[in-house]
């Protein structure tokens, strides 16, 4: 074919129209909206989480201060109506705060993504409006929500999950226990997901809504974790817990399908943390780096240091663009799940890299604690674990490839 022909074509078919030319931003190009929650964010991380880091870390708790300023910010509700008690924003706007609160700390991050995402997708997609009236002012005020999947028998297998749901009369008997559950230690709203029917297999697996007052519902273990640690990771135990028929989140029978799909949009969120992670790293290090001086000069003058914070900010970049192209589709109403994919594969190995990398380029200062990176480095590897391993990733990807040249 040839193109000049075509092209002239074209010409000849749109003369005499009134067009407007045609022009596109760049994918890291934000709203003034957008601009002005990223300040207020990078600020608050700064002057407010930054001195209490440490601390946090240090005790493997989260500060109950802190998360009351994080409902205070708003952070909490980002995509909830005004009506609702929330912000009313857009999913670009959770995704550049969670970004940007990771860039101090990835546990205060995984707070808000976890309440955004896993909590909040679910209950504004499903949610009916008696259960959105009733969670929603107090999830975007004073109430922490957790997402309840896993198991200790059912990971990346999460369908294989064991927690029963039997019916009684017009309320539901939930036993069973959830492992690794983000939030748990603060909630006061579980969205718990349970089988009605084993026989039926996945089809029967159903979304509950439980009030964290139940008495039927109690968190266990904490995890004493490698990273994140100020990020409550615990057990919850369902003894008999009653629940009535009006907390079924959408259908009997669906949560399955709620499940994936919420799961789907949180790996963006999850991408996200790890792109604040990299870019959090490589911020602690360059000022060091430049003024530490070996040998009469700079480190960062030397080559093979250069190259390496070059690769990194090569890969910080990519990764946002991987992260923000995947935002703008799922905001548009597009197909975004092998780039959500893509987005998390990509950004939990480039945060792992990065991190390590700058310890290495800190030196003996980055092995310590007085320098945040080592913090970094520990918070990267869950990366490649929660909301889906890096395996299960890659699958999901190669799904769509596969098919792509079938």
């Amino acid at each position: 074919m040839n193109v000049t022909r075509v092209l002239s074509q074209s010409s000849k078919a749109f003369r005499g129209r009134v067009t407007r030319p045609y022009s596109t931003s760049p994918l890291t190009t934000l709203t003034e909206d957008e601009v002005l929650i990223q300040q207020a964010v990078q600020k608050f991380s700064r002057e407010v989480i930054a001195p209490k880091v440490s601390e946090m870390d240090k005790k493997g708790i989260m500060c109950p201060d802190l998360i009351k300023q994080c409902f205070e910010q708003g952070y909490m509700g980002i995509e909830v109506s005004d009506e609702l008690g929330g912000a009313g924003l857009k999913f670009m706007s959770a995704i550049i705060t969670i970004e940007e609160l990771a860039r101090i700390d990835p546990s205060v991050s995984v707070l808000v993504d976890v309440q955004n995402t896993l909590v909040g997708i679910p209950l504004r997609k499903w949610g009916n409006k008696a259960q959105q009236e009733k969670w929603f002012p107090r999830l975007c005020t004073d109430t922490v929500g957790s997402f309840c999947l896993s198991e200790w028998t059912s990971g990346s297998d999460a369908f294989a999950l064991k927690t029963t749901a039997k019916r009684d009369g017009k309320n539901f008997v939930l036993n069973g226990s959830k492992a690794w559950i983000t939030n748990s230690g603060e909630a006061g709203f579980f969205i718990v997901f349970a089988n009605i029917d084993h026989s039926l297999g996945y089809k029967g697996i159903t979304a509950f809504l439980v009030d964290g007052s139940n008495p039927g519902i109690r968190v266990g273990k904490r995890e004493d974790k490698l990273g994140i640690r100020s990020s409550s990771t615990c057990e919850v135990i369902l003894d008999n817990c009653v629940v009535s028929e009006e907390d079924v989140l959408g259908e009997v029978g669906k949560g399955y399908k709620y499940a994936i799909e919420v799961l789907n949009e949180g790996r963006i969120g999850i991408a996200a943390q790890m792109l604040g992670l990299a870019q959090g790293a490589l911020d602690a290090t360059m000022p060091y780096i430049i003024q530490r001086q070996q040998f009469g000069k700079s480190i960062a003058s030397f080559q093979g240091v250069q190259f390496d914070y070059a690769q990194i900010a090569t890969e910080i970049q990519a990764a946002r663009l991987l992260v923000y192209n995947a935002t703008r589709l799922q905001e548009a109403g597009l197909p975004f799940v092998k780039e959500a994919a893509m987005a998390k594969l990509f950004t939990s190995n480039i945060a792992a890299n990065a991190a390590s990398k700058c310890v290495e380029m800190l030196g003996g200062v980055g092995f310590t604690k007085e320098f945040p990176v080592e913090k970094f480095y520990r918070d990267s590897k869950i990366g490649q674990i929660y909301e889906g391993t890096s395996n299960i990733q890659l699958q999901t990807i190669a799904g769509f490839v596969k098919k792509d040249y079938e």
